[in-house]
């Protein structure tokens, strides 16, 4: 009885919450999506209506209250599962529309389930707040996840992406003309559909791809899709799923990716959009355009790279440490002079012995240097490090020095302002 009222209760406040945001202004589509009940789940999600409003954080929830003062409907705080990864936010904001791209992690999707074997609804909420530009009320927008298999009925998306050769050397060397072993990438998915993509290479010569670059097309709003940037081509590929949940989808045969220059390439997995209508996002009835976006293979997260070097292995190795060595903090231009003492912090890479700290005034005088032992990837600097700094502006950089004191790599120069004074 006590299961049946709350069903009747749920029922009613649906009704309820679909009547008030209807006339909210922030729209959505889809409204609500089927989710796997036993792991992760992506979505592609369309806001549009947008008033000189952001999109600020988002959560999910087993209920919803009543927002007021504000707009719509937003989360219980008693009922809360967790709150949007920032690694997995991949939104967008373009003028009045905000694309989102739903990544529910596997400890919401246990929490949601874990409530409703004890009798709750089996459905829960997705709620992103608009916080008003021009001092208005904030507004809340829902979207419901209806608990589910990871079958067919769940959206098309890439849970999961290992790229590997068989060799399993962190960066694999060949010589001028060499040949390269084979590589698979082992996919976890959910939903069924189409895999559509291609395999791409960067040469030594070419920029690196941005983060952008390495989501997938489904991942990306319509209009920034186009605007990916190619590399060259090796192969295409395009398999059906079926709702098993994994695959390991074999490389291009190896004697089709380049050899002929020394230097560091990379090996991208391109994946393009497909139908799927379990992802479709409608814009008309977001209120964001005409037209439907499909967003079959949408991923939370940038592909992963694979990685392999033309030439000696000692000049792989110091290729691998250039890529991987970045400085941390102090950020560029800060000014972190203060009571405490400074700390610089950097990446640390596999085959580096020792790191060198250097600074430097901006006419290349020295004014301290360390050296630091692999592993540690940070120098607490002297107190008088600040009385230097007051006259002076100062810059700093890390050299990585391997066996023999050879230098693997050094980062560019990053400047430090000037020490802060009180008016």
């Amino acid at each position: 009885m006590r299961n049946a009222s709350r069903h009747l209760l749920g029922i009613l406040i649906i009704g309820a919450l679909t009547a008030v945001t209807a006339s909210a202004e922030i729209r959505r589509d889809p409204t609500g999506v089927n989710v796997n009940s036993q792991g992760a789940t992506s979505v592609f999600i369309t806001f549009g209506g947008l008033a000189d409003q952001e999109p600020v954080e988002a959560t999910w929830c087993g209920e919803l209250i009543p927002a007021t003062p504000d707009i719509g409907f937003k989360c219980d705080p008693t009922t809360l599962f967790g709150r949007l990864p920032i690694r997995f936010d991949q939104s967008a904001l373009r003028d009045s529309t905000f694309t989102d791209i739903m990544s529910i992690p596997p400890s919401v999707s246990r929490r949601a389930y874990q409530a409703a074997a004890d009798g709750q609804s089996s459905e829960f909420f997705y709620v992103r707040r608009f916080r008003s530009l021009v001092g208005g009320p904030d507004e809340f927008v829902f979207v419901t996840c209806r608990l589910t298999g990871g079958g067919a009925r769940v959206p098309f998306a890439l849970l999961d992406v290992r790229l590997s050769f068989e060799d399993p050397a962190p960066l694999l060397a060949v010589g001028t003309g060499g040949s390269l072993p084979t590589f698979t990438a082992v996919i976890a998915y959910n939903g069924t559909g189409r895999l559509r993509g291609r395999w791409e290479v960067v040469r030594p010569t070419d920029d690196p791809p941005s983060s952008r670059d390495l989501l997938t097309e489904a991942s990306l709003p319509a209009e920034e899709r186009p605007l990916q940037r190619r590399f060259t081509l090796v192969d295409r590929f395009n398999v059906f799923l079926p709702p098993t949940g994994r695959v390991t989808l074999p490389g291009p045969a190896p004697e089709l990716l380049p050899t002929e220059a020394n230097g560091l390439y990379q090996i991208l997995l391109r994946i393009e959009a497909s139908d799927d209508k379990e992802a479709d996002s409608n814009l008309a009835s977001a209120g964001a355009g005409e037209g439907v976006v499909h967003s079959g293979g949408v991923a939370g997260f940038p592909m992963p790279v694979l990685r392999y070097f033309v030439g000696s292995v000692d000049d792989a190795g110091a290729a691998l440490v250039a890529e991987e060595l970045r400085l941390l903090e102090p950020a560029e231009g800060a000014s972190p002079w203060g009571e405490g003492s400074i700390v610089f912090s950097w990446t640390t890479t596999p085959g580096v012995l020792l790191y060198e700290l250097q600074i430097r005034t901006l006419d290349d005088r020295e004014v301290h240097s360390a050296v630091v032992q692999q592993g540690i990837g940070q120098y607490l600097a002297p107190s008088f490090l600040t009385e230097l700094a007051e006259p002076n502006l100062l810059r700093w950089r890390v050299r990585a020095i391997g066996p023999g004191g050879r230098e693997l790599a050094v980062t560019d120069w990053r400047a430090l302002s000037t020490l802060e004074t009180s008016e």
